[in-house]
């Protein structure tokens, strides 16, 4: 870890309770997401990167924050809109990058692409197309954990449109009823997709304000805080692995690009984007740093650090060769091969 110049931190941040050294790794991920996340992008309209992609451009302060609060074996499920959390696990950026350009670098050689990250090696359980089918999986995963008493946590990541589906409702239950340690973290970006999720649901906050009907604290955070985030995520992992059961956490946030690549966003107000900018992740936490005496060298320093790794990943990625033919038909069934056995 780099060494942070601290002579002039101020007596509040003395008192703090988030060291310098968690800072620093917050502000790593952070900008690590975010430089591989715009080479994600970059390389999309350069047409290496085919199908389509769902970026979290502005939502980095979510899975930095989760993400440092976590152990090695616990385990994250995520929705088509997992690179962030997938690279804030640990996974190699060059086989992220690698897999959303179809490369046998990639972390599924190429065979699963953008919305299907999985790298079980660093607790990275899948991402999910298909809208919460991954939380009944997070579940089941938190009551393997309870029934072999094993201590890792299960943090399953979803958006504000999830909330109206009823896996939500049965996973929610199914966990509190049980105390599992499963935490349930709703990303909510205000949109469902194209449509605003106040427009379609009766309470103000999707997943909050849902919290009692389980028997659940209502826990609504500022997504693009990392600071704010860490806290929370540190409590209620806590908690989880403790035996006290599940927590919902509602993280507001906001998108900087569209629902996926094929999507402008031109459904958005006039003004919306802009103002949200002023709440981006990166500027808030760059201040963060400043504010508690860390040098603009050393901050810098990590942001090229984390820059020059893409850089390298990028041409990894680039260089590795298309799968072979031969992996086309495997792992399709359990056994390995493709063939169906009654």
């Amino acid at each position: 870890m780099v060494a942070a110049d601290t002579t002039n931190r101020s007596q509040s941040a003395a008192n703090d309770d988030i060291s310098q050294d968690e800072r620093l790794e917050l502000w790593r991920l952070q900008v690590e997401i975010r430089h591989c996340e715009q080479r994600a992008y970059d390389l999309f309209l350069q047409n290496l990167v085919k199908g389509t992609s769902h970026l979290s451009l502005g939502q980095e302060g979510i899975a930095a924050g989760f993400a440092a609060a976590m152990q090695p074996d616990d385990k994250s499920f995520c929705t088509y809109r997992g690179h962030a959390h997938t690279l804030a696990r640990g996974a190699p950026m060059d086989a992220v990058l690698g897999e959303l350009m179809q490369r046998d670098c990639g972390l599924m050689r190429g065979k699963g692409g953008s919305m299907h990250l999985t790298s079980a090696e660093h607790g990275v359980m899948g991402s999910y197309a298909i809208i919460g089918a991954h939380l009944p999986m997070a579940v089941g995963s938190a009551w393997r954990a309870q029934y072999m008493g094993h201590d890792d946590v299960s943090v399953v990541f979803f958006g504000d449109g999830t909330t109206n589906i009823g896996a939500f409702h049965e996973a929610l239950n199914y966990a509190a009823v049980f105390k599992l340690p499963v935490l349930f973290v709703c990303e909510n970006n205000l949109y469902m997709e194209y449509t605003p999720i106040g427009q379609i649901t009766a309470v103000e906050n999707p997943a909050a304000d849902r919290a009692s009907a389980y028997g659940l604290d209502s826990i609504l955070i500022d997504g693009n805080d990392a600071d704010a985030v860490f806290r929370t995520a540190r409590e209620c992992i806590a908690k989880a692995r403790a035996g006290d059961g599940p927590s919902l956490i509602e993280c507001k946030t906001y998108r900087h690009s569209g629902h996926s690549r094929a999507d402008p966003g031109k459904y958005r107000p006039p003004g919306e984007l802009e103002r949200w900018k002023e709440n981006d992740p990166i500027k808030v936490y760059r201040a963060r740093l400043a504010e508690f005496g860390i040098g603009e060298d050393v901050v810098q320093r990590i942001d090229d650090e984390a820059l020059r790794k893409v850089d390298e990943a990028t041409e990894t990625a680039k260089a590795s060769p298309l799968p072979p033919e031969e992996i086309l038909t495997t792992d399709v069934y359990a056994n390995g091969g493709w063939a169906w056995r009654n």
